[in-house]
């Protein structure tokens, strides 16, 4: 990945010889708060991560240890009219569908407060790895405007009734919960970062090709019908044989099968 003409203000952006980046949110207060310049940056990451072939995971996260993303920023929210306020929704969209779009496994990194616009972002993520002091919550209704775009993914992972409750009151979750809703995937029990490389180790022990298959048709099946769906697996199912990791992988399988029966 060639960054020496990539330099982002609010963004820091690396990546390990194991094809495994890191992005995260800079420059942008204690909170890491999304204004538009912060989420222009990050759509201009994501977009240089996406062109790069031998990309294989992407670990997203917020600096220090305040905040993942403290939420959209207030201040230039108070600012905007009906065409603006669109513009700046739309941007953070974009922002939200890059990181769901990104072709290999996005996995948040989530420390101190998640809030709002921030939590939709990390909905948008494939994977939620979470400290035990995480608070979660979906405040906009509490400053005058609806939860929108990717809060929309919030009822296929916590339940109907789960993201009325979280949307419709503000209140705010700590981590169990949101680890017992299924918000978050898995909660640090040692530190935050060997707990994202312990489920970086499980991502990357699978091939390249067959995850950056399988992330496109779990998008894919929930924007479908499931007859579609199905159909669509079977398309991507042959297609992966053209490869070469199935039988890699299916051989080393049996390999090892048949020095266990040996021993």
């Amino acid at each position: 990945m060639d960054r020496s003409c990539f330099q982002p203000r609010y963004a820091q952006l690396s990546c390990d010889e194991r094809g495994v980046a890191t992005l995260a949110i800079a420059n942008a207060g204690k909170l890491n708060i999304l204004g538009t310049p912060v989420i222009e940056d990050l759509i201009a990451c994501l977009k240089h991560l996406a062109a790069d072939p031998d990309l294989r995971a992407l670990v997203l996260t917020g600096s220090g240890e305040r905040a993942f993303v403290g939420g959209a920023d207030i201040g230039e929210m108070a600012r905007l009219d009906p065409a603006s306020a669109r513009a700046f929704i739309g941007r953070l969209r974009d922002l939200c569908d890059a990181v769901r779009r990104l072709p290999v496994p996005v996995i948040a990194r989530i420390q101190g407060w998640c809030l709002g616009g921030g939590l939709e972002l990390a909905a948008a993520c494939d994977l939620r790895v979470a400290e035990a002091s995480v608070r979660f919550a979906m405040p906009e209704v509490r400053v005058g405007i609806p939860s929108v775009i990717h809060a929309a993914l919030l009822p296929g992972l916590i339940g109907r009734g789960r993201a009325r409750w979280l949307i419709m009151t503000g209140q705010t979750i700590d981590a169990r919960r949101a680890l017992e809703w299924g918000l978050v995937d898995v909660l640090a029990q040692d530190t935050l970062d060997a707990e994202v490389e312990r489920t970086l180790a499980d991502v990357l022990a699978s091939g390249p090709a067959v995850l950056r298959a399988q992330k496109a048709l779990l998008n894919r099946w929930e924007e479908i019908p499931l007859s579609e769906g199905i159909e669509t697996s079977v398309v991507a199912f042959g297609e992966a044989f053209a490869t070469g990791e199935p039988a890699r992988y299916m051989q080393a399988f049996i390999d090892r099968k048949a020095a266990r029966q040996t021993r």
